[in-house]
């Protein structure tokens, strides 16, 4: 916790630990795709469920310690998570998901698809449709949500169209499961062809 307030006031020298609710409303936020505003300071919680780093770090963190972690940013104004299910895998999600279940209509969250594999298994790419829809069911469940609030292809799929995973993404916003579209790590061509289907939101 001592990090993320450490954060907090490096970036943002008007919030200080405990800084009252008016305080933390200077938070400067961000329109992305010019639809949906997040905070400019958003916690990624990837680390949380020990993937990243040298071996002595990819251990999963205590369970509880990183769920008054979470608690805590939303104390600070934070409102902007980022997990995937490639996280754990899937671990990391059911953490955000336990974690920022009392504040569903105060936080959005962003999750990703696509990029997926067992404890100790290599990740794959899969992008294709039928995985896409059962990648979202997945998250929803362990996200304790009805809606994903940012859904992103975690990498492009050189095997699927874009345009295929742009348009499984749009089925799925007409659903009422996914709010908005994000793309991670993709070239200009995959986002203009991708763009055309379903705007992209980040």
């Amino acid at each position: 916790m001592a990090g993320l307030a450490l954060a907090a006031t490096a970036l943002f020298p008007t919030i200080a630990v405990g800084a009252p609710a008016k305080q933390q409303q200077t938070i400067p936020h961000r329109k992305l795709g010019g639809t949906l505003e997040v905070l400019a300071l958003g916690l990624g919680c990837m680390v949380m469920s020990g993937i990243y780093g040298p071996p002595r770090d990819r251990q999963p963190k205590d369970r509880q310690e990183m769920i008054r972690l979470i608690h805590a940013a939303v104390d600070h104004g934070v409102t902007f998570f980022d997990t995937a299910e490639l996280y754990g895998p899937l671990t990391n999600e059911e953490l955000v998901g336990e974690a920022l279940a009392p504040f569903s209509n105060r936080v959005v969250i962003a999750t990703k698809f696509g990029y997926f594999g067992e404890p100790g298994v290599r990740p794959e790419l899969n992008s294709r449709p039928e995985r896409i829809k059962a990648s979202v069911e997945g998250s929803l469940k362990r996200l304790k949500t009805d809606v994903i609030d940012l859904y992103y292809q975690h990498r492009v799929d050189p095997k699927v169209p874009i345009e295929d995973v742009a348009g499984t993404v749009k089925d799925l916003i007409q659903q009422g499961k996914v709010k908005h579209f994000g793309l991670s790590e993709p070239g200009l061509q995959a986002i203009r062809h991708a763009h055309a289907v379903q705007p992209i939101t980040a």
